[in-house]
């Protein structure tokens, strides 16, 4: 049975196994496959392609031919000639020398996101590696041995030599790696579970190290986050409205149909949803006659990050189903072509302009927050959002936090992929820097959740001094929303420490169901 990419049900494992064969990974898939640990094997299509990849590489040595990567050096050792006696000596130095990464280690996440796309890369039949070798890769990732990662060292081209280095020293036996909660030597864990470590032969290393997976990896991982994100931006967005008496009228269908970006329309058509039945909102009227921009451009601001993130969707799944390694085997036309896919430009450039979208939901979070807390402009609440002010400093501090975060994703937004330092002695002479960009991506999305978490606070906050019978007054989705917001953080009466509702509750928005909930119950996407 020629499987492509499917499902199907082991019995005496009684898990879900996901045929990977080059062709069909998507940020569904990926997040099913990781959130969910399934396992995965070579679709019996794959491994012909690869057995066929592997045969035309093993003819061509034979043959004697001088092939970058197979039986020369690399980068710019390119012009030295491998004697075959000492290929599988140059594949294991290349492990070796490239492992020199530094800084703190990826997240587990990130690394398993990391093998299943070089996994899938290479189950094209482009790469020239040998089944066995593909097979091993895909026992750690099934065994959850966690090869350890770190983030420094990748400059996007070519590709991410450095952390897939770090990637395949547990493959030699080499290196460390997390296993079972713990960090122990590679060996041990692969005697645990009775793998043999191998010994790589021509082309192989660099057929492993040579792509963009730690790219598209964090970059796949960060979509997943703003998924939710830009879900969760709107459901804060409504509840901020309820709480401010906000006029509805801007969220009015036809308004949008006028300027028909989808994200737009998307985002006022969830505001219309999770508020609908509330008694809080206004009409305009002659002493307002309209509401600040974070609140009336709200679905404008929130629908081009939706607008952009479909963007960058598009471009790391096109790239999670490419061949990114060099050279290039192309077993049915016998030649071999050494190229450029390695070169990360263009997921650091989609990292780039998503990372500057989703800290722009933090932007007008922060402000929506500020105007919760400021007297002067919350429509009659009290000042900090706090019966007893002087005495209580109730929810100053909080958007100080907020106004921090919000500066350092500036910071953090400024894009990496204008800057290029050459390498290997200017072979290498225009990198992307791509894995910074992802990085950065990855960073600000978990600052986003945070600034999101301390607006949904301040708005429940706003919604109790607002009225006394949340239950009659809200909407239909803003009271659910309300009353998983009161599940986690209690109405502040007095003053107490709020760092830990904070922790929670943003975790809240990133490790449970809380938005999936809603979007079932309410219809919002």
């Amino acid at each position: 049975m020629a499987l492509l990419f499917s499902t199907i049900f082991i019995e005496r494992g009684d898990y879900i196994l996901y045929y990977i064969n080059g062709e069909n990974l998507d940020i569904e898939k990926v997040e099913d496959i990781i959130f969910s640990n399934k396992k995965i094997k070579i679709s019996k299509v794959a491994e012909i392609n690869i057995i066929e990849s592997r045969e035309t590489v093993e003819r061509l040595i034979k043959n004697g031919e001088v092939i970058y990567g197979l039986n020369t050096g690399f980068g710019k050792f390119s012009t030295k000639k491998i004697s075959p006696d000492k290929i599988i000596q140059l594949q294991e130095n290349l492990i070796m020398s490239h492992a020199a990464g530094t800084g703190d280690y990826l997240d587990d996440k990130i690394v398993k996101t990391m093998i299943l796309l070089r996994v899938n890369a290479l189950a094209k039949g482009y790469s020239g590696i040998k089944l066995n070798t593909l097979e091993k890769l895909i026992e750690l990732f099934n065994n959850d041995i966690i090869p350890l990662i770190p983030e420094q060292g990748s400059v996007g081209a070519s590709g991410d030599l450095i952390p897939l280095s770090h990637m395949v020293l547990p493959l030699l036996g080499k290196g460390e790696v997390k296993y079972k909660d713990e960090i122990v030597k590679s060996k041990e864990a692969l005697k645990e579970e009775n793998i043999e470590p191998i010994k790589l032969e021509s082309k192989e290393g660099l057929a492993l190290i040579n792509g963009t997976q730690m790219m598209s990896a964090i970059e796949s991982i960060s979509i997943i986050r703003a998924q939710k994100l830009i879900i969760a931006a709107d459901i804060a967005l409504a509840l901020t409205l309820e709480g401010l008496k906000g006029i509805k009228e801007p969220f009015d269908e036809d308004v949008h149909k006028l300027r028909p970006h989808p994200g737009q329309i998307n985002s006022a058509e969830n505001i219309r949803k999770l508020t609908k039945g509330s008694k809080l909102l206004e009409d305009r009227n002659e002493k307002r006659v309209q509401d600040s921009y974070t609140l009336r451009c709200g679905p404008q601001i929130h629908g081009a990050t939706r607008d952009s993130l479909s963007h960058a969707i598009k471009i790391v799944e096109r790239e999670m189903n490419s061949v990114t390694d060099n050279p290039l085997i192309f077993s049915k036309q016998n030649k071999v072509i050494s190229g450029g896919n390695f070169h990360g430009q263009p997921l650091a450039l989609s990292s780039d302009y998503l990372g500057m979208s989703v800290s722009e939901l933090g932007n007008v979070s922060e402000r929506r927050t500020a105007k919760l807390v400021d007297d002067s402009l919350n429509n009659g609440l009290e000042m900090f959002l706090t019966e007893h002010g002087g005495l209580n400093s109730g929810y100053m501090i909080t958007q100080y936090t907020s106004a921090s975060i919000v500066s350092e994703n500036k910071i953090l937004a400024n894009p990496s992929s204008i800057d290029s330092i050459p390498t290997s002695a200017n072979q290498e002479d225009h990198v992307s820097m791509g894995s910074i960009s992802a990085r950065n991506l990855y960073k600000i999305c978990d600052n986003v959740a945070q600034i999101i978490a301390i607006e949904l606070i301040s708005a429940a906050q706003a919604i109790d001094l607002r009225t006394d019978n949340p239950s009659d007054d809200l909407g239909e989705g803003t009271l659910y929303v309300y009353n998983l917001i009161r599940e986690h953080v209690d109405y502040l009466k007095k003053d107490r420490i709020l760092y830990p509702e904070i922790i929670k509750l943003k975790n809240v928005l990133t490790n449970t169901d809380f938005v999936n909930n809603i979007k079932n119950n309410f219809d919002i996407s």
